[in-house]
């Protein structure tokens, strides 16, 4: 392994310090842990540092009255969401991870729960980048909590785009009955009843 030069051993020390659990103060456990009693210790001045939430629990009357090891249980995460979660906010805040890629709609969801602003911009480009005719229609759902204009616009441009093959899945059908309002929003760009004018998708 190549020895890391002095700026990384700086930009990775509180990476270190969680990995070697070094004077952890407080657990967050998820909602849906693999195994009973499953949590990840962590230090409150970092939580606290990146997240307005997060410092606004840890600083309460309640919280800092206790004398034991407080366990934070954030519930609408899995365990592998919240591992990367916390491998985020202990990062230098440059990229999403790798596991963080794999949980990104989820990460979005709770950087916004959680106020951290920087964490849906990475986000946000992620999705933006990434869209596929696969996940683009749960992009533009996603995009609603709460609204993200540009992401929203983003989503309704490429499902427009490559209607074709959207409306022809199964994920579609289901987008209809559960999101009747974006789906008006798609077809409104798509064929402008006024101008007569507009492209025609045959659907099977």
């Amino acid at each position: 392994m190549a020895k890391q030069t002095n700026q990384e051993l700086f930009v990775g020390g509180l990476a270190r310090a969680l990995k070697e659990q070094r004077h952890v103060d407080v657990c967050l456990k998820a909602g849906e842990s693999d195994e009973k009693g499953v949590s990840i210790s962590a230090h409150k001045i970092v939580l606290s540092a990146r997240s307005e939430v997060f410092k606004k629990i840890l600083e309460s009357d309640e919280i800092k009255a206790t004398t034991k090891l407080e366990t934070i249980t954030l519930s609408e995460l899995k365990h592998e969401e919240l591992d990367a979660l916390v491998e985020f906010i202990y990062s230098d805040g440059t990229m999403l991870s790798e596991q963080g890629k794999q949980h990104v709609m989820s990460l979005f969801l709770a950087a916004d729960k959680y106020e951290i602003p920087h964490l849906r911009d990475l986000c946000r480009s992620h999705l933006r980048t990434s869209m596929n005719v696969s996940n683009a229609l749960t992009v533009l759902a996603l995009a609603q909590i709460p609204i993200d204009q540009a992401l929203s616009d983003d989503a309704l441009g490429y499902i427009r785009a490559n209607m074709s093959a959207i409306c022809s899945t199964a994920e579609f059908e289901d987008f209809v009955v559960n999101y009747p309002s974006l789906t008006v929003e798609i077809l409104k760009g798509i064929y402008d009843p006024a101008s007569g004018r507009g492209a025609r998708y045959t659907c099977n």
